[in-house]
């Protein structure tokens, strides 16, 4: 037994001193190369330094002591960070195309097959699938009076469900989801979905488990150790089912499509997306295939439902925290729109204030933190650092939003920050909520029309009213790491 014992410690011994070699020669070859930072861990890399519902202000605190870019470790993994505002502009804006590719991340990669769709590919991958979806989008009216139609349209039916509720308070959360989710499903599915519907509430929860999954403990080690979370059990499994359970959804949905789709009247993306197969079905080299499809209708689904409805969701408890805000608000609407018309978009420049006040939630809550992690497509010298070709960069849009060189009360809610002296909207180079460069989000200008109608409708229609003490509401988010996800909260619409 002694000489077992002695073997298992020699052993265990061992392949600690391969560890650290492997992380230190690591390490060495990035010496003077990669940027400073934490000294990470045999394997584990720095993620033990992360608080797990936080991870962003983890990262965040780690710039005071090693500066506005350092590098540090997921796993064995190095990733560069930018946590200055003026770093993140130098990387995304002035060499745009040296930071245009996406980050490495592992879980995105595993729900995505391996980057299939627009937000998880890189290369002639991601250049054709999104000039492609951009045309296509113009095409069913992105941008056009005929989407702003679908919008208000929308904003009707769940005026209703508000009103539903006869001024009892509800939890906002899936209301919000559905009226979103319902204006890109018009688009990419051709129809929207009853409120009731079975399968649309499965759909949305699904979204719901795979989006939040990103940003909990479980999604943070998966992206760490890819290769060993996958075959751990865990709630992560859950989450992975979740975003199988929707590729299902819409492949389903193309079949369907394939059974009727006209080539001389397309009815949405989905059929614009198999006439494009058809034509380039002779091609070995084409992008435009079943994955291809199902992952970019996805994307567009995903993104074009969760940004928006968690927008509005954690703008509420805002306004309900600022009542004046609301009520000059309400004073605004009533100048311009009154009550006998629906808003429409071209109310917004003589809105100043309502148009303030968005761009200030959207400021304030700083829903993606982290940005969304880029690549550099080459050797890169940056800031007399050398970033190797392939390195992750996590920019960090927060220190733009909370910049005090742009915001005179980073810190603080105040739609000031986009008014000048005379009360006329000024825009600011520090609102980068939607990134910036190649990557700057494919669906912001439809965003911006969501919410303005979205927030002006609400408003024309409901005062506020919180079942709690305005102090006790809280607007920390509950988790904060790849995004920020507003505190559980309730609230009563009161016809106005």
């Amino acid at each position: 037994m002694d000489f077992i014992g002695a073997t298992t410690l020699l052993l265990i011994g061992c392949v600690i001193f391969i560890l650290l070699n492997i992380t230190q020669s690591r390490i060495a070859k990035g010496k003077g190369k990669l940027p400073p930072g934490p000294t990470p861990l045999p394997i584990l890399g720095n993620v033990l330094q992360f608080n797990n519902k936080q991870a962003f202000k983890s990262i965040y605190m780690l710039s005071e002591k090693y500066g506005p870019v350092y590098t540090l470790h997921i796993g064995m993994d190095p990733v560069v960070v930018l946590c200055s505002p003026d770093a993140v502009k130098e990387a995304l804006i002035d060499n745009a195309e040296d930071f245009g590719a996406r980050g490495h991340i592992p879980l995105l990669d595993r729900i995505t097959s391996g980057g299939q769709g627009l937000i998880a590919s890189n290369g002639e991958r991601w250049k054709q699938l999104r000039h492609f979806s951009l045309m296509t989008l113009k095409n069913f009216g992105m941008g056009k009076r005929s989407i702003e139609q679908r919008i208000q349209k929308e904003a009707q039916f769940l005026l209703e469900e508000f009103r539903k509720s006869k001024g009892q308070p509800l939890d906002p959360t899936f209301y919000f989801s559905k009226a979103v989710a319902n204006v890109i499903c018009s688009v990419v599915f051709g129809h929207r979905f009853e409120y009731e519907d079975k399968e649309f509430l499965k759909l949305l929860g699904l979204l719901t488990e795979t989006i939040q999954g990103f940003s909990t403990i479980w999604g943070q080690l998966y992206n760490a150790f890819p290769k060993v979370m996958e075959k751990m059990p865990g709630p992560h499994q859950r989450m992975l089912k979740a975003s199988d359970d929707m590729k299902e959804f819409v492949k389903k949905r193309v079949e369907m499509h394939k059974e009727t789709v006209d080539p001389n009247n397309p009815r949405d993306f989905i059929d614009c997306f198999l006439i494009k197969m058809e034509e380039e079905k002779d091609k070995a080299d084409t992008e435009f295939h079943m994955d291809g499809v199902v992952y970019s209708t996805l994307d567009l689904f995903g993104a074009g439902t969760e940004t928006v409805s968690l927008t509005l969701r954690y703008g509420l408890p805002i306004l309900l925290k600022y009542p004046d805000v609301e009520e000059r608000i309400h004073q605004e609407i009533d100048k311009v729109v009154g009550r006998d018309r629906a808003p429409c978009v071209a109310d917004r420049s003589h809105m100043p204030y309502m148009d303030a006040v968005i761009h200030e939630i959207q400021r304030y809550i700083d829903l993606i933190p982290m940005g969304s992690p880029r690549k550099v497509i080459r050797d890169v010298t940056f800031r007399d650092f050398h970033i190797p070709k392939g390195t992750t960069v996590f920019p960090m849009l927060s220190s733009v939003l909370h910049d005090p060189k742009q915001f005179s009360y980073p810190d603080q809610f105040n739609p000031g920050h986009f008014l000048d002296e005379n009360g006329k909207f000024s825009k600011n180079d520090g609102f980068m909520p939607f990134s910036s460069g190649k990557r700057i989000c494919l669906g912001a200008g439809l965003a911006r029309m969501e919410l303005f109608l979205l927030f002006t409708t609400i408003l024309q229609n409901f005062n506020l009213r919180s079942p709690v003490e305005i102090d006790e509401l809280d607007l920390t988010p509950t988790i904060s790491a790849l995004g920020n996800f507003p505190q559980y909260y309730e609230l009563a619409f009161i016809p106005h």
